[in-house]
């Protein structure tokens, strides 16, 4: 009997993501509906008063800056569930394992290039170093405690010193501490560093630090994290 060909994936249609970016959001931010219902309140206000103001007056004319209010209201109350729903996913993977891969994967741009997975871990604690080449040089981010990463950021920052020798390399670590970055910042941390080499230099630095990578395949490293998926934080 012939294999059946297995049907494509369905991917969920417009309206089935903005619902569920709009339950997301709603979890952490219970106010987000009443929020979005006077913005929608709001628009149309503004665009009847615009329409009685505005001459001539007119019930069509009336009708259509009502509309136009609306539609005015619902761009306002999709920008506001926008931003939120960045922070509250940030709120939701803080302190996770993988979180520091999910945002430097995602987050950074095309002048920065990083995997969600991890060059250095340490597979019993989860502790985990990740590095990301860009414009502002090299930069080296250790998620986990601390005093167990001391050795896994020395040596990454090591090689990246060897192998991209007069490239800066920065040193982050996530967390609340007084030195660390929190991971609702690290992307706009990174983004502010200083241009230090143009594109050429990068790409060329990127396949040295490659070439003397080690496979970190056969450990149990953390590939990022599904914002929309999480659970309850694990402790460290």
């Amino acid at each position: 009997m012939a294999n059946r060909a297995s049907a494509p994936e369905k991917r969920p249609g417009f309206f089935s993501q903005i619902r569920s970016l709009f339950k997301f959001t709603r979890e952490i931010y219970p106010w987000l509906p009443w929020a979005q219902i006077a913005i929608l309140v709001a628009g149309v206000l503004v665009g009847l008063i615009a329409g009685y103001v505005i001459p001539p007056f007119q019930i069509w004319t009336l009708v259509l800056w009502g509309i136009s209010g609306l539609m005015l209201g619902i761009l306002g109350a999709m920008f506001l569930m926008t931003r939120l729903s960045t922070s509250a996913m940030y709120q939701k993977i803080d302190g996770m394992p993988g979180a520091t891969g999910h945002v430097l994967s995602t987050s950074l741009g095309r002048n920065w290039q990083a995997s969600e997975t991890p060059v250095g871990i340490n597979p019993k604690t989860q502790d985990a170093v990740y590095r990301t080449v860009g414009r502002g040089g090299v930069v080296v981010v250790g998620e986990g405690s601390r005093g167990r990463l001391t050795r896994l950021v020395n040596d990454e920052r090591s090689k990246a010193e060897r192998v991209a020798h007069g490239v800066p390399v920065t040193v982050l670590y996530v967390g609340h501490g007084d030195d660390d970055v929190t991971i609702a910042d690290l992307a706009k941390t990174i983004k502010k560093l200083p241009k230090a080499i143009d594109k050429a230099t990068m790409g060329a630095v990127i396949r040295r630090i490659d070439s003397v990578s080690q496979s970190l395949s056969s450990l149990p490293i953390p590939k990022g994290i599904d914002p929309t998926k999480v659970r309850s934080q694990r402790p460290r």
